[in-house]
C-alpha cells in the first residue's frame, strides 16, 4: 500500500449541479491544482459527478470526499471504481465515510453500531476485489459475505493499486484510517490543535498496531470564503460552521475549542428554525479557528499562516450551504483564482510561513 507523504494543493467541489463539478475540475486543473475532490449527500450520487470531473479534465487527480462506505455493496464500489478508473486514466482516489450514526441508521436504513471494525474489514476486501478480478473471491467475515466465481475476463485497470482513503473525526475512526487506509479525509470543522493531539497520534496508533511504516497523510477540507465583500465572506463562513455546528458527533473538535457557549446558541437557533440566528451566533473566534476569510491577498495570507504544513493535501472548499448554484459557482472560481499563485507548489508556501502546529488556534 502506498504510504508515501502527498504534497499539493486540491479542491473540493460540494453544492451546485454535476455541470458545475466538471466545470470547476477544469478551471482547477489549467490552475496548477493538484486535486479535485466531490462528495455526496442525500441529493447528489458522488460517482457520477466524478464521472463528469473525469471527461472535463486530464491531469489532475480526482477524488470523493466522500462516497458512503456502506451505502453500496463492495462489489458495486469497485466496480463504479472500476468505470472511474477508466474514465479518468487511473486519476481516482476513492474517499470512504460513513457518515454520521443517524445518516447510517436513518438514510441508508443499516446498523450504526460498529462502524471502525466494519471499514476495517470493508477497506482490505475491496482491495481485495480490485487486485483479483479475474479470480474467484469469497470472504466471509464479520460483516460482508461475498462469493464471486467471475464468468468473463474484466479489463485490467490503469491504476494498478486504487488509493483508498478513509474519513475520521473521532480517535476510533482515525485509528481504523491508520490501519488500513493509504490516507485520512479530514472534515472541515478540524483545526491544528484537534489535528496535532488527536488524528494524527489516533492514526499513528493504528498504524502502529497494524505493523505499517511511514506517515500516512490526510487530505482535509479548509473552509475558505473569498470575497472582496469581508462581511459576506464572513456570513457565508457563518452558514457553514452553523451547519456542522448542530451535528453532535463533531463535539469534540468543538469543545477542545472552549465554543461550548456559541454552539449551545447555534442549536438553540435551529430549534426555532432560524438559520440567520444560528449564523449570528458563530462567534469570530470560531470563524478565525476554523475558515480562511477575506479578500485574494489576505486569503491566501491567511492560508501561509495558518494552513501551509498542517494537512499533505489541503483541500479548499467553499461555502455551500443555503447558496444558489451561480453564486456558489463564482465563489469556487474566486477561490481558484486566489489560491492559482500557490497551487502549482504548496511546498513552497509550507517553507514560506511554516504551521504552527504545535500551538493552540487563537
Amino acid at each position: 500500500m502506498p504510504m508515501s507523504s502527498i504534497t499539493g494543493l486540491g479542491i473540493t467541489i460540494m453544492g451546485g449541479d454535476v455541470a458545475t463539478c466538471a466545470r470547476i475540475a477544469a478551471r482547477a486543473e489549467a490552475a496548477g491544482f493538484r486535486s479535485a475532490w466531490t462528495a455526496e449527500f442525500y441529493d447528489r450520487s458522488a460517482t457520477v459527478s466524478l464521472a463528469a470531473m473525469a471527461t472535463a479534465t486530464s491531469r489532475i487527480r480526482l477524488g470523493s470526499a466522500i462516497v458512503y462506505a456502506f451505502g453500496r455493496s463492495p462489489l458495486l464500489t469497485v466496480t463504479e471504481s472500476r468505470d472511474l478508473d477508466e474514465l479518468s486514466d487511473g486519476r481516482l482516489v476513492l474517499g470512504l465515510g460513513t457518515g454520521t450514526r443517524h445518516q447510517v441508521s436513518g438514510w441508508l436504513g443499516l446498523d450504526p453500531d460498529h462502524l471502525a471494525p466494519r471499514v476495517e474489514e470493508l477497506v482490505p476486501l475491496l482491495r481485495r476485489l480490485w487486485r483479483d478480478r479475474n479470480q474467484a473471491v469469497h470472504h466471509e467475515g464479520r460483516f460482508y459475505h461475498l462469493r464471486l466465481d467471475p464468468v468473463v475476463e474484466v479489463r485490467p485497470p490503469r491504476c494498478e493499486d486504487l488509493p483508498i482513503y478513509v474519513a475520521a473525526v473521532n480517535p476510533r475512526m482515525a485509528e481504523a484510517a491508520g490501519r488500513v487506509a493509504d490516507g485520512l479525509v479530514g472534515h472541515p470543522l478540524f483545526t491544528a490543535r484537534y489535528v496535532e493531539e488527536v488524528v494524527r497520534p489516533a492514526l499513528a496508533r493504528g498504524a502502529r498496531r497494524a505493523g505499517r511504516e511511514g506517515t500516512i497523510p490526510i487530505a482535509a477540507y479548509v473552509l475558505c470564503a473569498v470575497d472582496d465583500d469581508v462581511d459576506r465572506a464572513r456570513r457565508a463562513a457563518a452558514n457553514q460552521i452553523a451547519f456542522y455546528a448542530v451535528v453532535r458527533s463533531f463535539d469534540a473538535i468543538l469543545k477542545l475549542h472552549g465554543f461550548d457557549p456559541e454552539v449551545a446558541a447555534i442549536r438553540e437557533a435551529f430549534r426555532r428554525g432560524d438559520a440567520a440566528g444560528a449564523a449570528a451566533a458563530v462567534s469570530d473566534r470560531m470563524i478565525e479557528t476554523i475558515a480562511i476569510v477575506g479578500r485574494p491577498d489576505e486569503a491566501r495570507q491567511q492560508f501561509l499562516e495558518r494552513f501551509a504544513g498542517r494537512y499533505e493535501e489541503p483541500l479548499l472548499f467553499c461555502p455551500c450551504v443555503g447558496v444558489e448554484t451561480d453564486r456558489l459557482r463564482e465563489g469556487m472560481e474566486a477561490m481558484i483564482e486566489a489560491f492559482a499563485p500557490l497551487a502549482g507548489d504548496v511546498r513552497v508556501a509550507a517553507a514560506a510561513a511554516p504551521a504552527r502546529l504545535g500551538e493552540p488556534d487563537l
